[in-house]
C-alpha cells in the first residue's frame, strides 16, 4: 500500500511539475563555458527522479544541476579531445530508459497519459541529455583509462588508512555446476503448437497487442502489448535479429526458436538501421521426465569428479550451464565486484540456498546434486564446491591485497578526477542562477566563479 501511495504521490508531483513548465517562462539555470543548462531540462530530469516512485525533495534539484555541471565541463573536453559516441549508442540507451519507463507505468498508452505526450516526442526531448551523459562517461572513462597503482602505493595506501582498517566478514569461494533440463522434440511440441495458434489468430485479424498482453510470457514485454519499441542490430539475441530485420513494415515472422523459448514478431516500422517490433514469447515448462533424466546426469557427472575421473573445474567446463562461470572453472564471481573477477564472496551476500548447502560443507568438499530453482523460476539440479573459506578478519596485505588494491585504485581515480575538475573549473565562466545560492552541492562551483 506505502508503495502504491508513493508511486500515486510521485505521479501527481510529475503532473504539477509538467503544468508548472508549460506556464512559466524559461531561464538559464546556469552556463559553463560555451554551453549553457535551462531549468527546463533540470525540471525534466526532477520529473523522471518523481516518476520513478521517489518522494518530493527540492533538494534533489541541488544534486541534478551539480551533475549536469559536471557533464558540461565534460562534453566539453570531449569536444576538443574529438571523443564522441555513435547514434546507435545513444538510441539504445534511450530505447532501453523508455521500456523500463513503460514497464513501471502498465504499458505504452498509461505512461503517454503521465507524460501528456507521446512515446516518441518524450524520447526526442531526452535524447540530447542522455548523449550528453554518454559522453561525459567516455571523457572520464578516458581520463582514468591508465590510471593503475603499483605494489608500493598499495601499501602506501593501506598504511594512511591507521584505525581506520575495514573489517571484512566471513568469505567463501564457491564452484558450481549448474545443469538445466532438455526438453525432447515430442516434449517441445505442444509449446510450438501453442504459439503458433496465437500466430494464426494473429493472421486471422486478431489484435497481437491484446494476445501478447493475455499470452505472452516475456515479463518485460507481455504488459506493452509485446512491444519492445525501436530496436537496432545489437539489442536482441541474434534469431530475433535475424527476423526483425528481414521482415517489412507491418509483416509477422514464422514461429522461432531461441534460449527463451518460442516466438514470433511483427514489424511495426522501420527507420534506418532501427526497427520497431512486437512479439509474443511462450516458454516451455520442465516436465517431470525431463527432470529424471536430468538426476541421472548429474549423479553421472557427481561420481565422476568423486572418482577422480573428472576435475570440478572440467566437469564444470563440459557440462555446467551456467555461461557466467563455467569458463572460470565454475567458480562464482563476487557479483558486486565483477570487474576485478574476484572469487571471494562474504557470505551474507551469497543465495541464501547456496549459503544453506555449503555452511555445513569442509574446505574442498563437493556437494551431491540437488534440485534448485533458479531465479527465473526455472527448476535444474546443481553441485557446489567449497574452495576456500576465510574467516571474519581485520585487512591486511598478506592477505587482502586484491581487494585493497582495489581500494587503492579507487582512491587513485577519484583524487585524479577531483584535481581534473578543479583545474578546469578554474578555467572555464561558470554562472550559476541565484535561484541556486543555497545549494551546498555548489559552492565549490560558485567559489571558483567568484574567485576569476
Amino acid at each position: 500500500m506505502k508503495k502504491v501511495f508513493l508511486v500515486a504521490t510521485a505521479l501527481i508531483c510529475l503532473f504539477l511539475n509538467s503544468f508548472a513548465q508549460k506556464h512559466t517562462v524559461d531561464k538559464v539555470a546556469a552556463v559553463v563555458g560555451n554551453n549553457i543548462i535551462l531549468l527546463s531540462d533540470l525540471n525534466q530530469q526532477y520529473t523522471q527522479y518523481l516518476y520513478q516512485g521517489n518522494q518530493p525533495n527540492n533538494d534533489i534539484k541541488c544534486k541534478i544541476l551539480q551533475q549536469t555541471l559536471t557533464q558540461k565541463l565534460l562534453k566539453q573536453q570531449a569536444e576538443i579531445d574529438s571523443v564522441m559516441v555513435e547514434d546507435a549508442s545513444v538510441d539504445d540507451e534511450v530505447n532501453k530508459r523508455m521500456r523500463y519507463s513503460m514497464q513501471r507505468a502498465g504499458g505504452q498508452e498509461r505512461l503517454e497519459q503521465f507524460l501528456n505526450k507521446s512515446v516518441l516526442q518524450y524520447k526526442d526531448e531526452i535524447r540530447p541529455s542522455v548523449k550528453d551523459e554518454l559522453i561525459a562517461q567516455k571523457m572520464q572513462q578516458k581520463i582514468t583509462e591508465n590510471i593503475n597503482v603499483t605494489p608500493m602505493e598499495v601499501e602506501k595506501y593501506f598504511k594512511s588508512l591507521g584505525d581506520s582498517v575495514p573489517e571484512f566478514n566471513t568469505e567463501v569461494e564457491v564452484g558450481e555446476v549448474i545443469l538445466n533440463p532438455q526438453l525432447t522434440r515430442a516434449e517441445k511440441q505442444k509449446f510450438r503448437d501453442k504459439i503458433e495458434a496465437l500466430r494464426l489468430r494473429v493472421k486471422s485479424g486478431e489484435d497481437m497487442g491484446v494476445l501478447a498482453k493475455t499470452y505472452s510470457e516475456d515479463p518485460g514485454s507481455a504488459a506493452d502489448g509485446g512491444d519492445y519499441g525501436f530496436i537496432d542490430r545489437n539489442t536482441m539475441v541474434k534469431e530475433f535479429t535475424a527476423w526483425a530485420f528481414k521482415l517489412k513494415a507491418g509483416e509477422i515472422s514464422p514461429v522461432f526458436e531461441t534460449d527463451y523459448g518460442f516466438h514470433f514478431l511483427q514489424v511495426l516500422e522501420r527507420r534506418g538501421e532501427q526497427v520497431h517490433v512486437r512479439h509474443i514469447l511462450i516458454m516451455p515448462k520442465t516436465t517431470p521426465e525431463s527432470l529424471t533424466r536430468l538426476k541421472l546426469h548429474a549423479d553421472s557427472i557427481y561420481n565422476n569428479i568423486m572418482g577422480k575421473k573428472l576435475s570440478f573445474a572440467a566437469a564444470a567446463n563440459l557440462y555446467s550451464d551456467n555461461k557466467e562461470s563455467k569458463y572460470n572453472g565454475g567458480m562464482m564471481l563476487n557479483a558486486e565486484n565483477v570487474q576485478a573477477r574476484s572469487t571471494f564472496i562474504p557470505v551474507d551476500k551469497l543465495d541464501p540456498s547456496v549459503f544453506l548447502v555449503i555452511d555445513s560443507m569442509k574446505i574442498g568438499g563437493i556437494s551431491k546434486p540437488d534440485l534448485f530453482t533458479a531465479p527465473d523460476g526455472k527448476q535444474g539440479y546443481r553441485i557446489l564446491y567449497l574452495k576456500s573459506k576465510i574467516p571474519p578478519h581485520k585487512a591486511n596485505l598478506a592477505q587482502d591485497f586484491p581487494k585493497i588494491r582495489d581500494a587503492a585504485q579507487s582512491d587513485k581515480i577519484n583524487r585524479t578526477l577531483s584535481e581534473w575538475f578543479e583545474k578546469r573549473r578554474e578555467s572555464t565562466y561558470i554562472k550559476i542562477d541565484d535561484e541556486f545560492n543555497t545549494c551546498d552541492e555548489l559552492k565549490i562551483w560558485t567559489k571558483t566563479t567568484a574567485a576569476k
